[in-house]
C-alpha cells in the first residue's frame, strides 16, 4: 500500500503526464535512440528542451526529412498529448460546479476553439479527421477515423470522477477522434491502473489485475512487457549487457511497420497500441520501485524518441500517482509552462476540492 495522501497521488497522476510529455518535446518522433543520446551530451535528458532541439532540425527517422512537428511551441511547452490532457482539464474545470457526467458534445465547441486559434502542436490525421467531420455535421457519436494509436487524454478526470467505470468512461469518451478497438482499450488500460494505484495498490499489482480482467490483446500486452523487464534486468540475457537495452526492449516488443517510406518504422517505439501500451508498461516497471523511479522513467521513456510522448502520459500518470507530486523534481516544476495555471484548475475539481478540506 502506498502511503502518499490521495490528493498528492491525483496531482502526482496528472503533473507526472504533462511533465513526462514535456521532456519529449524535443526528441518527439526521433527514432534514432543513439542521436538522442549523442544530442544531450551522453546523458539523459535533464531539462525541457525546444521542439528538435539538438536534434539538427529532423525529428523523424524514417525518411520524413526535416520537420517541426510542434511549431508554436518552445522548452516547457507540451506536445499535442499534453495539449489534450490540458483541454480536458480545462472542460472539467468549466463543468465542475455542480459536477455532471462527461459529454463529448459539450467538449467540441471548446476543442474547436482551441484548434482554431490555440493549439500550436502537431494535430494529427485523426485530430484533422474528425475536426472535418464535425464541420460537416457528423453525429457525436460518429466522430472519429480507424487508428490504432494510443492517445490518452483523461488524466484530470482522476480529480473529478470517483469511480473506476466513471473514468474509463472519461477516457474512451476523450478520445472520441479515435474509433479503433485497441486505441480505446490502451485509455481504459491506464485509466484502471492510475485509478487503482491512486487508491493504494503497487503499480505491478495494477498492472496484472487489470491484465486479467481486460483479457486478450491487453493481457498479452501486459505480460510481454513484463517479460521483457524481467529479461532486462537479467545480467545473464544478451539485452541486459546492451547499451541500448530500453531501446531494443521496445523495439522488439512489436513488428516492423513497412509503410513505403526510406525505411520501416520500428512499430515499439511507433504511436499503435500494439507497441505504446506494453512500452509504458516496461518504463512502468522497471522504475517503479527505484528511488526517483519517477524522474528515471520519464528520462528512459524520452531517451528512446519514437513516439515517446505518447507512452509519457501512461508512463507519468501510473508512476506520478505512485510516488506522488512530490516526486517530480522542482527544476521541471518550475519551468512546465502551465503548471501553475494547471494546478489552479485542477483544485476547482470536485475530489481534490474535497479532499483539501479533510486531509491533515
Amino acid at each position: 500500500m502506498s502511503n502518499i495522501k490521495k490528493s498528492d497521488a491525483i496531482k502526482g497522476a496528472f503533473f507526472g503526464a504533462v511533465v513526462g510529455d514535456a521532456l519529449c518535446l524535443g526528441s518527439h518522433y526521433e527514432y534514432d535512440a543513439q542521436k538522442i543520446y549523442e544530442a544531450y551530451g551522453k546523458k539523459p535528458i535533464g531539462k525541457f528542451m525546444s521542439p528538435g532541439e539538438r536534434m539538427g532540425g529532423q525529428t523523424h527517422g524514417i525518411g520524413w526529412g526535416e520537420r517541426n512537428y510542434h511549431p508554436g511551441k518552445k522548452a516547457g511547452g507540451t506536445t499535442d498529448y499534453g495539449d489534450y490532457n490540458i483541454l480536458v482539464l480545462e472542460h472539467l474545470a468549466e463543468i465542475a460546479d455542480p459536477p455532471r457526467p462527461f459529454c463529448v458534445a459539450a467538449l467540441i465547441p471548446h476543442w474547436m476553439k482551441r484548434l482554431e486559434h490555440s493549439w500550436g502542436s502537431w494535430i494529427c490525421t485523426m485530430t484533422q479527421e474528425t475536426y472535418a467531420q464535425v464541420k460537416q455535421g457528423v453525429p457525436t457519436e460518429h466522430l472519429g477515423g480507424i487508428s490504432n494509436a494510443m492517445a490518452i487524454r483523461h488524466v484530470a478526470a482522476h480529480a473529478y470522477y470517483e469511480s473506476e467505470e466513471e473514468l474509463v468512461d472519461v477516457a474512451r469518451k476523450s478520445m472520441f477522434t479515435h474509433k479503433d478497438a485497441h486505441a480505446l482499450g490502451g485509455g481504459e488500460f491506464f485509466a484502471r491502473v492510475t485509478h487503482r494505484v491512486i487508491h493504494g495498490m503497487a503499480p505491478r499489482e495494477a498492472i496484472e489485475e487489470v491484465a486479467e480482467q481486460m483479457g486478450g490483446f491487453f493481457k498479452d500486452k501486459a505480460l510481454q512487457a513484463i517479460a521483457k523487464v524481467e529479461e532486462e534486468a537479467d545480467p545473464n540475457s544478451a539485452l541486459f549487457n546492451e547499451a541500448f537495452s530500453d531501446d531494443l526492449a521496445l523495439t522488439s516488443m512489436a513488428r516492423l511497420w513497412d509503410v513505403g517510406r526510406s525505411e520501416p518504422i520500428k512499430v515499439g517505439k511507433a504511436s499503435p497500441t500494439e507497441g505504446t501500451l506494453p512500452g509504458a508498461v516496461y518504463f512502468i516497471l522497471k522504475y517503479a520501485e527505484q528511488e526517483d523511479g519517477l524522474k528515471k522513467a520519464m528520462q528512459g521513456n524520452a531517451m528512446v524518441g519514437g513516439d515517446n510522448a505518447s507512452r509519457s502520459i501512461a508512463i507519468g500518470m501510473v508512476l506520478g500517482a505512485y510516488k506522488g507530486v512530490e516526486a517530480i523534481p522542482p527544476e521541471w516544476k518550475e519551468t512546465l509552462d502551465q503548471w501553475t495555471y494547471c494546478d489552479n484548475l485542477l483544485n476547482k475539481l470536485p475530489l481534490l476540492k474535497n479532499l483539501t478540506s479533510i486531509e491533515p
